[in-house]
């Protein structure tokens, strides 16, 4: 029987806005913590289609693994899938509305970029 290396969460204290922005600096992290955030506890193999793309399970463990570096996210083995909570209260604690700051950004940027996309003209170009 093979043992697991133990899950590392930083404590509280050791979090910092660093390391917060850097893991959520990646699209595919915001958008897995912003799923979280809402569904509050889901296991890895519900993200494993976000944003439209298909993500590798490899990958995707390495965006769990930073966001709970981060101390974003709280991760516990349950059989084989993984259960990953947010740790939103702890961070509102030390950083006072930063994780809703930066989830409101994202929403923003995320319906922008939506907008331009079905705006966007067809490239054809008309000239005769």
């Amino acid at each position: 029987m093979h043992t697991m290396r133990p899950l590392i969460h930083p404590s509280i204290e050791d979090i910092t806005v660093e390391g917060i922005l850097h893991a959520l600096s990646d699209p595919v992290r915001a958008a897995i913590y912003a799923e979280l955030a809402v569904s509050s506890g889901a296991t890895c193999s519900n993200f494993l289609k976000i944003s439209d793309r298909d993500i590798p399970k490899s990958t995707l463990s390495q965006h769990f693994r930073a966001l709970r570096e981060a101390g974003l996210i709280r991760s516990e083995r349950q059989g084989v899938e993984m259960r990953n909570t947010t740790r939103c209260a702890e961070i509102e604690q030390r950083f006072p509305g930063l994780i809703i700051s930066i989830m409101k950004a994202h929403q923003i940027q995320a319906a922008e970029r939506l907008r331009s996309v079905k705006h966007k003209p067809n490239n054809k170009s008309r000239t005769g």
